[in-house]
């Protein structure tokens, strides 16, 4: 087993306590703090081995450039735009996320808000909360039979298709990259060809350039008259001011939207948004994910991925690094030296210089590369932990070196 040394680790955003309690297991000292933290907060926080977030706070480069001790971020949620990836890979800094976690919970919500969006609940809810009764059919329609459009057919949208399925939706999806359809799901070639037959179209996109305003006048325009759109993504994928006019001329029947370009910092402050006031319109702050189950397994994968990576140096599943993972030794008093450096040319042969300079022995080792670094696990023989280690993290390439006995 590895030799434990206290590790300190800062959790943000109301991190599920499991996770403390995890860490505390493993001998960290844990600070959990139940907001977000801004640039000038984090600033602060530079000494600590590890930190936790979720997605509203935003690690930017120059965090990386100060917190030289930082060994891994994990981030407790899907989404890692709110890193800096490439200023922390190249600072030597894994990221791990949570991909699969809150999948279920997310598709679960949308489909809740499609039966919801074609009956008008929430328009029929408010006014029996007035103490008005309007029983009626007009505008209220069955889903089954109906055709469902995913826009990104990842963990969230595949899950989505199946429970659509389950419910009668006819479904098709269009994504950038080609994938397999589930069930009797089908494929459409382009973006206009899906908006033209569905009667919800669903987003499900990660948060890049290339879907940055991916939803504006001219994609609601091509949507089909009296369709409805659902946002469980990114708030930066829609136009909100395009999408208020949509549902104002009636050309889209209602809408639900979870993510917004611009969301409160805390709970305490206001959230404003065009769309309030809209009739069946159902907007929720940024919930998804938000329950009790998946909040749990996030905390678990997520915690799980930092202590692998803390125990061995495996960075499975890092969204911003190098893969790599050895296996523990089955020897006793194994060293093993985890070394981040520049990709360049030579580098392998100079750590191998200072293990040949030693008189250690490499039992195993393992390498792999980005455009920017490379990462290294080594298990040493007969090394001195105290010289070899120094000399590894001393050399002009290096980047950041960490080591531990087995």
């Amino acid at each position: 087993m590895y030799i434990r040394k206290m590790k300190k680790i800062l959790l943000l955003e109301n991190i599920h306590t499991v996770a403390q309690k995890i860490f505390e297991n493993e001998k960290f000292q844990v600070q959990l703090e139940k907001k977000a933290f801004s640039p000038s907060d984090l600033a602060l926080a530079i000494d600590f081995d590890y930190l936790g977030i979720r997605s509203k706070t935003h690690v930017d480069e120059a965090f990386f450039h100060k917190s030289s001790g930082l060994k891994a971020l994990g981030a407790y949620c899907i989404g890692t735009n709110q890193v800096a990836l490439k200023a922390s890979e190249m600072a030597g800094v894994p990221v791990f996320n949570a991909p699969y976690s809150n999948t279920r919970s997310v598709a679960e919500l949308i489909l809740g808000e499609v039966i919801a969006l074609s009956r008008g609940l929430v328009d029929r809810v408010m006014k029996a909360h007035r103490g008005d009764w309007d029983k009626s059919a007009d505008g209220s329609n069955e889903v089954r039979g109906k055709t469902l459009g995913i826009v990104g057919y990842g963990h969230i949208g595949s899950q989505v298709s199946i429970l659509a399925e389950s419910l009668g939706l006819k479904v098709i999806f269009y994504d950038v990259i080609k994938k397999l359809p589930l069930g009797n799901a089908e494929s459409k070639e382009g973006l206009s060809a899906l908006l033209a037959d569905a009667d919800f179209v669903t987003i499900h996109v990660p948060e890049t350039e290339q879907t940055k305003n991916l939803f504006s006048k001219n994609e609601f325009k091509k949507m089909k008259p009296g369709s409805f759109l659902l946002n469980a993504s990114r708030g930066t994928v829609v136009v909100i001011d395009d999408l208020v006019t949509a549902l104002k001329e009636k050309h889209l029947a209602g809408c639900a939207v979870d993510v917004f370009p611009e969301e409160p910092a805390s709970n305490k402050d206001r959230f404003v948004s065009p769309l309030q006031g809209l009739p069946n319109v159902i907007l929720t702050p940024h919930i998804g994910g938000s329950t009790a189950e998946a909040q749990l397994a996030i905390a678990h994968e997520v915690t799980e991925s930092l202590l692998h990576f803390e125990k061995t140096g495996c960075t499975l599943g890092a969204v911003n690094f190098p893969q790599v993972n050895l296996p523990v030794p089955s020897e006793k008093n194994i060293l093993r030296v985890m070394n981040v450096h520049r990709n360049e040319p030579g580098v392998l042969g100079e750590i191998n210089s200072v293990v040949s300079k030693f008189g250690a022995n490499i039992v195993a080792q393992a390498l792999s590369t980005s455009e920017q670094v490379g990462y290294l696990i080594m298990d040493l023989q007969k090394a001195q932990q105290s010289e070899i280690v120094p000399s590894i993290a001393q050399l002009p390439r290096s980047i950041k070196t960490y080591s531990n006995i087995f």
